[in-house]
């Protein structure tokens, strides 16, 4: 989410005859002799707040006797989102010192006696003392050579005995959508035995679990042997052969400021644009009728020279040293939701602001707060969840659309106000796709049946039973769908079916391959149409008020 978080960290007195958490008998009060037990009666009032200052703590352990180990992230979450980054901190409540162990990792694992630690920094794990002094030295794992000797087919049969337990016991279904566990076990155990490799095995897996009929129902194959391969580098760039030569058609131009979505042509000082040609990498010549891209082999992530002139001969040719991305979609989905803004303003004349969603997790609500918020000038505005991959429910963004207008003021040095001030009152349309799943389920739903504005496009995925799931012992990655949603009206909803949308609109290939896009275009006709005799101007102040006559 784009906004702070911090958490606090309370403590509470489970016996009536413990003493405080703090202080030298700290470590009798988390572990208190004689046989465990809670005393209910005045429990809200052994509760106390440990001197540690707010922070977003994400995780909590209990080290050796009176230590705790946090797990404490940034206030604001960065835009990757994920897990690393995390710093891991040592609070005594003896002492009350609140001492840093590691930072810039993925979090720890305790031993049960919380003496030891085993955390991961980057690609590198490391095992520490979690009582040693601030500043110690962790010692750091040498992984290489480690080999372990498997039975595969031993592992397969556990693993589909595993798979089996969790879905009985986590399926959000207790009947399992009428599934007979049993039978169905029985039908396809001999296919294990049968399996003769892992790529098999994942086969059997996506069949036997599809018997549940359930939208996200996934098994992930991981492969944990890549071969050592080398990254091929990418410019973010469209070219065209002409004159025997690759010519930059386009260049992806990102946003140089943010280093989530770095464009390699586009550097500060490289004056690399459209229709340049590109004559050679690393000093080798490039021609029509060569593979482009074998060129740019293992140049992911360093730099490389580039050959560039405005004339396919090579006449004033320079060269310019950049470093390639070894993925272009962040900035081609940037540039294509950049189109889309344009196309709407184009077609709009100013009037409609567009945002793009691209999922219901951290980056689709920091791109809602980031594009939405900035447009609060317009008159109405366009929501794309086309492609929207889900995450979480977005309550807060349909939350934040429809806040009506309530009322204005103003004051003798502006033009005023109206209330709430970050807000666009108009008309707000919502695009869908059949490509928007699960959280891109639910935030067109939540949008439809709160009656917020119109839906145009296709009809979503149809996915709102969801929920993760355990790796198996190789590793394999099983989803168990236990997270189901229902409506007001007693029924499930979405699930199976998907959202329907008030205006059914196809992007057919060959419109979209002309560079036209239906969808949007129905969607601007829906909102300028929604906006026709509208007030959109803020009201006008009333006279003022005279109480003293002459």
């Amino acid at each position: 989410m784009n906004h702070p978080i911090t958490r606090t960290i309370w403590a509470a007195v489970l016996r009536k005859d413990a003493p405080s958490p703090l202080g030298e008998r700290a470590a009798e009060a988390l572990r208190p002799a004689g046989p465990f037990r809670i005393d209910l009666d005045g429990l809200d009032r052994r509760i106390t707040q440990l001197p540690i200052a707010a922070a977003n703590y994400a995780g909590l352990q209990a080290g050796k006797a009176g230590v705790l180990v946090l797990e404490e992230g940034p206030i604001i979450q960065p835009r990757s989102g994920g897990r690393n980054g995390l710093k891991i901190k040592r609070f005594e409540l003896a002492s009350g010192k609140l001492e840093l162990i590691a930072e810039r990792t993925a979090g720890i694992t305790l031993t049960p006696d919380g003496a030891k630690g085993l955390y991961r920094a980057g690609r590198r794990w490391f095992l520490v003392d979690a009582g040693a002094p601030a500043g110690a030295q962790p010692t750091a794992l040498k992984l290489t050579g480690l080999e372990i000797q498997v039975d595969p087919r031993q592992e397969w049969r556990e693993m589909f005995r595993e798979a089996w337990r969790y879905e009985r016991d986590f399926f959000y279904d207790p009947g399992l959508h009428g599934l007979d566990l049993a039978a169905t076990q029985k039908k396809y155990a001999p296919f294990v035995e049968a399996a003769g490799s892992r790529d098999d095995l994942i086969y059997l897996f996506r069949e036997m679990l599809g018997d549940l009929t359930i939208g996200h129902m996934a098994v992930e194959s991981f492969n944990f042997h890549p071969p050592n391969g080398r990254r091929g580098g990418l410019l973010g760039a469209d070219y065209k052969v002409e004159n025997g030569r690759f010519r930059i058609d386009r260049i992806y131009d990102g946003e140089e400021w943010n280093p989530d979505n770095y464009a390699p042509l586009a550097g500060v000082g490289l004056n690399v644009k459209a229709g340049d040609y590109l004559l050679a990498v690393d000093g080798k010549d490039l021609r029509a009728g060569m593979d482009l891209y074998a060129l740019f082999e293992g140049t992911a992530g360093r730099p490389t020279r580039l050959k560039i002139a405005a004339d396919p001969e090579g006449a004033a040719a320079r060269e310019v040293t950049v470093v390639p991305i070894n993925d272009e979609y962040e900035l081609r989905a940037r540039a294509w939701a950049e189109d889309n803004r344009r196309k709407v303003d184009a077609l709009s004349n100013g009037q409609i602001a567009y945002v793009r969603v691209p999922d219901t997790a951290d980056e689709g609500f920091a791109d809602f707060n980031r594009f939405y918020f900035s447009q609060v000038g317009k008159a109405g505005a366009i929501v794309d969840a086309r492609f929207n991959t889900g995450g979480r429910f977005a309550d807060y963004i349909v939350d934040m659309m429809e806040r009506p207008l309530r009322n204005c003021a103003i004051t003798r040095a502006s033009g005023g106000y109206c209330v709430p001030a970050a807000q666009i009152y108009g008309p707000k349309t919502m695009i869908t796709n059949e490509m928007s799943g699960s959280g891109g389920d639910a935030l067109p739903w939540m949008f439809k049946t709160g009656h917020v504005g119109a839906l145009v496009g296709a009809r979503t995925w149809g996915g709102l039973v969801g929920g993760s799931g355990p790796s198996l012992l190789d590793g394999m990655g099983l989803a168990t769908p236990y997270h189901a949603h229902y409506g007001l009206n007693g029924q499930w909803e979405v699930e199976n079916h998907g959202v329907t949308p008030d205006y059914e609109v196809e992007n057919d290939p060959a419109s979209v391959a002309a560079g036209g896009d239906p969808q949007l275009q129905k969607a601007v006709e829906v909102t300028l149409e929604a906006l026709r005799g509208r007030r959109t101007a803020q009201p006008a102040p009333p006279s003022y008020p005279v109480y003293q006559r002459p």
